[in-house]
């Protein structure tokens, strides 16, 4: 082969930094890292081509990965305030109730009849029912 006066040869690391220059921003990431890990100078051609391909198809993987994501619909469970409310304010409700009816029940028992005794209520984790006790 006859080389004309026009053509110029390329050595192969100044194949390898045109095609690392050639490529699009989105792979800059990956051209950085090739610089910063390779000797450039040393970098066969298809080394580099099969590392830009190895990103291209990790790219395109991630890029697919994300449209399933956008496309995936997600159920969330409807309640209404209502229900909310009363699934909250359950225990809270008995303890209001049960305040209520002891100090409904001392006032009562601070009358002359029962000499202005007190009575406590007290509750028994163990069992559902509140118990009541006299001093």
């Amino acid at each position: 082969m006859v080389l004309k006066p026009w053509e110029k040869t390329y050595k192969e690391s100044e194949k390898v930094m045109k095609i690392l220059r050639s490529l699009p921003s989105k792979w800059h990431t990956k051209v950085t890292a090739i610089q910063e890990a390779k000797d450039l100078t040393k970098l066969p051609i298809e080394e580099l081509i099969g590392s830009l391909m190895t990103y291209e198809i990790n790219l395109t993987k991630k890029l697919q990965e994300g449209e399933d994501k956008k496309k995936k619909n997600i159920a969330l469970k409807a309640t209404t305030k209502v229900e909310e409310d009363v699934e909250e304010e359950k225990p809270s409700d008995e303890d209001d109730d049960l305040a209520l009816i002891t100090r409904k029940l001392n006032k009562y028992m601070r009358g002359e009849r029962f000499g202005g005794r007190k009575f406590t209520f007290r509750r028994d984790p163990s069992k559902k029912e509140s118990s009541s006790h006299g001093d």
